[in-house]
């Protein structure tokens, strides 16, 4: 496993179409600094506090991380505000990956100038496919999902230059290992 395309094994959260940054992240949280190592962790046990009732609980009371490393996701992930905290705080979380059918556009930017979770889109509708809880296998070099009860393997698009930046740790750690900006 190199650096550039990891292997994200374990449990999937499932949501649908259009889960806004609010449900991401709620306003109210947004006082926290994420580079403040205790605010930090604090996001994420915050982190999909926003979703409706009916959705099993992303992290656990008492806990600051999720049992889910991937969320998987339908269209439009991430709307709404441009808050840079939503990945963060999913990030905080312990979440690796989102794979969705679509992203907003600034939470797709937001991913990948923090560094904080790969955003993987998948090529077919897996929000209607897999359930919360379900164990799979993400490779983001070969671009597959693998369900590890069933062995269905999914095809996900490339991350393609995504990878890099998001491994090195967003786009500053990246462009400061690429040399293109001075090294702190």
């Amino acid at each position: 496993m190199s650096e550039a395309s990891p292997v994200i094994e374990g449990k999937v959260y499932v949501v649908d179409d259009n889960i806004d940054t609010d449900q991401i992240i709620p306003a109210q949280y947004l006082n926290l600094v994420p580079t403040i190592p205790e605010e930090y962790r604090k996001l994420g046990s915050y982190a999909m506090i926003g979703l409706p009732s009916d959705f099993p609980a992303f992290v656990a009371e008492g806990s600051l991380q999720s049992d889910y490393v991937i969320v998987v996701a339908g269209r439009n992930f991430g709307c709404g505000s441009s808050r840079e905290h939503a990945p963060i705080a999913l990030g905080a979380a312990g979440i690796k990956a989102v794979v969705a059918e679509s992203y907003a556009r600034i939470f797709f930017r937001n991913c990948v100038a923090t560094g904080e979770i790969y955003p993987v889109e998948s090529t077919t509708r897996l929000c209607d496919v897999l359930h919360t809880g379900d164990e799979v296998s993400l490779d983001i070099g070969s671009g597959t999902m693998t369900v590890q009860k069933s062995g269905d393997i999914h095809t996900m698009k490339p991350v393609g230059d995504v990878g890099p930046v998001v491994a090195a740790g967003g786009i500053f750690p990246y462009a400061r290992k690429a040399g293109m900006i001075k090294a702190l």
